[in-house]
């Protein structure tokens, strides 16, 4: 396979690509697969220095799962790799089993996250964390240059779930006792994706009761809802099932388990904002710091934050940027506990800078508990935050007059800078380190970013308003300057505004 070809199937830090004929045609195919995981094998050895490695490979519910881990064991015993095959298993499982003294050199974790059932893909980790996009790129050249070892491996099967699971339960108890959770009845939506041992193998030695949990049974399909905390749908869901169970909490994993979300007693959803602003006032009760973002987090968000003594820093959107800015304010002495991005993506200095959506899980978990020691709710702590009354999102695209999207892209933000600086309508904020941020001084105010998706031809356009008919007037005055530039098609943005 020519090294375009293969390039297609980058997705960030990760490989993805469509799995299962019926749609669109098949690209992540068995010969694909083998020749990215022989590359990876390749890239490990010119890294370390050494051509013998042990490697463990899991994946999560889709249906491709059997084929792609086949594919992928192949290659690596080709290459003299001894192989850990793991089965059902959580993204975040695949590189903390590095962490927990099993004799493996790195792990391969078949997954394409929240993607439709038809996607699959591969992410690749090393003790020193999951690989970056150079990382990627570079496999993918070794790949089209057909770079590989040879020898001969040795297969087994062994699970760590539960191993995992023990180490989720231990954190929670470390901090609260023995059956801290007991009284509290804790409801699992899985979305049919990896994330059913939740209920069993950490809420319920816990002493939660999770009778009522929904959709744990893997199943690669997703019949019930897409496994994904943004999803309305999905959130609709846990909310109405928590309410049904008289539930004290209601908790939302993805697919692969990198991301959660929850719901309160009530039905209300903790989620982007209020789901940073929580996990930021568990953290900044122990210690000030900064807290790092994506780029679409609220003004109230960093009031609150502000509140607290701590700072926010909201940076580009991309879980890997988020934990990268991390990384490098603690690495210069600035103190930051926590990288999450609206997403559910919540990475903590603590626990490897790994996002785990089931360690959040249970740092929320032991503020409940410690909460219901003092007789308060957990929704307590994000009282103070202010919410917007509106928010949006608008994806425009790029039409057959565009000859270099990400130029014109560019060009179209930097115009808006410029318009912002010289509109009295309209405030510039200081710090854009995606796209352009515009705050606007009609009424009681709001703001909108422009951006650029990181691979695609698309810019989303994320609006708040702190009244309603703000986001109407937000995305009408943009729609006025938007129609100078005829490479851009407007559509959506039309629709919005009828």
């Amino acid at each position: 396979m020519q090294f375009e070809e293969l390039k297609n199937l980058k997705s960030g830090t990760d490989v993805r690509g469509v799995a299962v004929a019926g749609g669109l045609p098949v690209n992540l195919t068995d010969e694909a697969v083998q020749l990215i995981v022989n590359a990876f094998v390749k890239w490990l050895s010119l890294k370390c220095g050494k051509d013998k490695f042990r490697i463990a490979i899991g994946n999560d519910s889709r249906i491709s799962a059997q084929r792609i881990v086949a594919a992928a064991k192949s290659a690596l015993l080709s290459c003299g790799c001894d192989v850990v095959y793991t089965g059902l298993s959580s993204t975040p499982s695949m590189f903390i089993l590095l962490k927990s003294g099993w004799d493996v050199d790195a792990s391969i974790m078949v997954t394409a996250s929240h993607m439709p059932y038809d996607r699959n893909g591969l992410k690749f980790f090393t003790p020193e964390g999951g690989l970056d996009g150079k990382d990627v790129e570079e496999i993918l050249r070794l790949a089209a240059d057909g770079e590989r070892l040879h020898g001969k491996g040795i297969y087994e099967e062994k699970s760590f779930m539960d191993e995992y699971s023990q180490i989720l339960v231990n954190t929670v108890e470390s901090a609260c006792g023995k059956l801290p959770l007991k009284g509290k009845k804790i409801i699992v939506d899985a979305g049919n994706g990896a994330g059913g041992f939740f209920a069993e193998k950490v809420l319920k030695p816990l002493g939660a009761d999770t009778e009522g949990s929904q959709f744990l049974e893997p199943d690669g399909y997703f019949p019930n809802h897409i496994p994904n905390p943004e999803d309305k749908v999905a959130i609709a869901s846990i909310s109405s099932a928590v309410i049904k169970e008289k539930a004290d909490l209601g908790i939302i994993f993805d697919t692969d388990v990198d991301r959660a979300a929850c719901v309160d007693k009530s039905g209300g959803e903790i989620n982007r904002n209020a789901l940073i602003a929580l996990v930021s006032a568990i953290l900044l009760k122990d210690k000030a710091g900064t807290i790092v973002t994506d780029s679409v987090t609220s003004d109230g968000l960093t009031e609150f934050i502000e509140s607290l003594g701590g700072k926010h820093f909201r940076y580009k959107r991309g879980y890997k940027n988020v934990i990268d800015k991390c990384k490098e304010l603690n690495e210069s002495g600035e103190y930051s506990p926590l990288a999450i991005e609206t997403s559910g993506h919540a990475a903590f200095k603590e626990n490897y800078y790994l996002d785990d959506g089931a360690y959040l899980i249970t740092k929320i978990l032991i503020s409940l508990a410690l909460q219901a020691k003092e007789g308060k709710d957990l929704t307590s702590l994000i009282s103070s935050l202010k919410r917007p009354v509106e928010e949006s999102e608008v994806r425009i695209t790029f039409n057959e007059r565009s000859v270099d999207f990400k130029k014109e892209g560019a060009l179209v933000i930097e115009d808006l800078k410029v318009i912002a600086k010289n509109d009295k309508n309209m405030v510039l904020s200081p710090v854009n380190h995606e796209g352009v941020r515009i705050n606007l001084k009609a009424d009681k105010g709001g703001w909108m970013l422009i951006r650029m998706s990181v691979h695609d031809p698309v810019m989303p356009i994320n609006i708040e308003s702190n009244y309603h008919g703000g986001n109407m007037y937000a995305a009408k005055t943009l729609l006025k300057i938007l129609e100078g530039y005829p490479f851009l098609e407007l559509k959506n943005l039309k629709n919005f505004t009828l």
